[in-house]
């Protein structure tokens, strides 16, 4: 089959000499469209699916793109992955072969990827603790069983991703999804999901104020969830380019700031929110008390975290939902305003409405009810040929207008 392959020689191609640096980046990506062996089923209970819509995410882009920055040489994820890798993980696709002791599917069933690699895929028995309780993505088994390293599908060598004619999945992997639900809304399960946790985790008060920083995918979809579920809490957010920008006053942000200048973004958000700025000798001021209760940082980056501990009020939270690399920030409002600086990873077994259900599940039935619409997030599709037209609209994002970029295979 034919496959986009990360982890080995590059494809070289011509890059202007104005490029930006993603595009430069790019060009020297260990990344190329080769013919792999089709995949097999890894135990009984797997079964083979034929991508339809994969969504590019945005850790599968910086890695690609290579924009995860010099600061991340000694990153403690890398003793979870193997290579090579056929990433995408955000897949809608069609069963076509099920193992014999694959349960709960059929041949030709439309379905949509969990894509943890946790016990039950590996085989593992008894599952371990977090397994047990429904987060499956702080299992202990990531590196265990006859299967390589790898947290989810596509960054293990032996679960191909949905860059390719046909991924491998375990039958728990795989949700039905309804008729009456698109691809092109499907394909939003998993960053839907990834940012359902987050909200629902460490949830707004009621009537407070949010910041939701950066309008990217997990952004625009936690955007999204504070309208639907937490309709009585004011929610801004930071936009790095217009297209997000638009898509944040579409799914409800009342208020909706440029990235630049931060001295700018502290200056409106504490104008918005009622707090009050005090300037220290240098640098950016610090509101106190603070304007926004919980901040959603979907960039992750030292510059987003200044910003978000400035404008927190005392005792507020900040959600690092976003991955980039390391870095040297001014972190004193962190411990002064005694902040709680948290880790928000994947998704599993989340209570919406009282319900406890897999992610997954929920945003199907929101999607199902109406109460969730993120089809407008998918600005550019490109064929599985056409992948570099796919990250260069991605490295270019304020040309292009990219917010979610998608391979078809239909």
């Amino acid at each position: 089959m034919w496959a986009l392959v990360f982890g080995v020689p590059p494809e070289p191609f011509d890059i202007p000499d104005d490029a930006n640096v993603l595009t430069k980046n790019f060009g020297s990506s260990p990344v190329a469209l080769q013919q792999v062996p089709d995949p097999v089923l890894l135990h009984d209970d797997w079964v083979i699916t034929r991508p339809r819509l994969t969504g590019i995410c945005g850790s599968d882009s910086k890695q690609i793109l290579l924009d995860f920055g010099a600061g991340d040489a000694d990153n403690a994820m890398a003793a979870f992955c193997s290579f090579p890798q056929v990433m995408g993980h955000e897949v809608v696709a069609d069963v076509v072969e099920l193992g014999p002791k694959a349960r709960g599917l059929e041949v030709g069933q439309r379905v949509v990827l969990n894509p943890w690699l946790s016990c039950r895929p590996r085989g593992v028995e008894p599952p371990c603790p977090a397994c047990q309780s429904g987060d499956y993505s702080l299992c202990w088994s990531f590196c265990d069983g006859d299967i390589k390293p790898g947290i989810h599908t596509g960054v293990s060598a032996d679960v191909t991703g949905g860059y390719a004619e046909l991924m491998p999945a375990h039958d728990s992997m795989l949700f039905a999804v309804p008729d009456s639900v698109p691809d092109e809304l499907a394909v939003f399960a998993d960053p839907f999901s990834v940012s359902l946790h987050a909200v629902t985790r460490h949830p707004p008060p009621r009537s407070g104020r949010v910041l939701v920083y950066g309008a990217g995918s997990l952004g625009l979809c936690a955007v999204a969830i504070l309208r639907a579920l937490y309709p009585d809490v004011a929610v801004a957010a930071v936009a790095r380019f217009d297209a997000q920008a638009e898509l944040a006053r579409r799914f409800g942000a009342e208020l909706v700031l440029a990235h630049e200048p931060r001295l700018a973004v502290i200056e409106e958000l504490v104008r918005w929110g009622g707090g009050r700025l005090w300037q220290p000798l240098h640098g950016l001021p610090m509101a106190h008390p603070g304007a926004v209760d919980v901040v959603y940082d979907t960039i992750g980056k030292p510059e987003t975290f200044e910003v978000g501990v400035r404008v927190l009020t005392a005792r507020g939270t900040l959600v690092k939902a976003g991955v980039h690399a390391p870095g040297r920030w001014e972190w004193s409002p962190l411990y002064f305003k005694e902040i709680n600086w948290v880790g928000s990873n994947a998704f599993g077994i989340e209570e919406v409405d009282g319900h406890r259900r897999h992610a997954i599940a929920h945003y199907l039935d929101l999607v199902v009810d109406s109460r969730i619409d993120l089809r407008p997030m998918l600005t550019h599709v490109f064929r599985l040929n056409q992948w570099r037209d796919a990250f260069l609209a991605i490295a270019n994002q304020g040309d292009s207008g990219a917010v979610k970029v998608a391979i078809d295979q239909r």
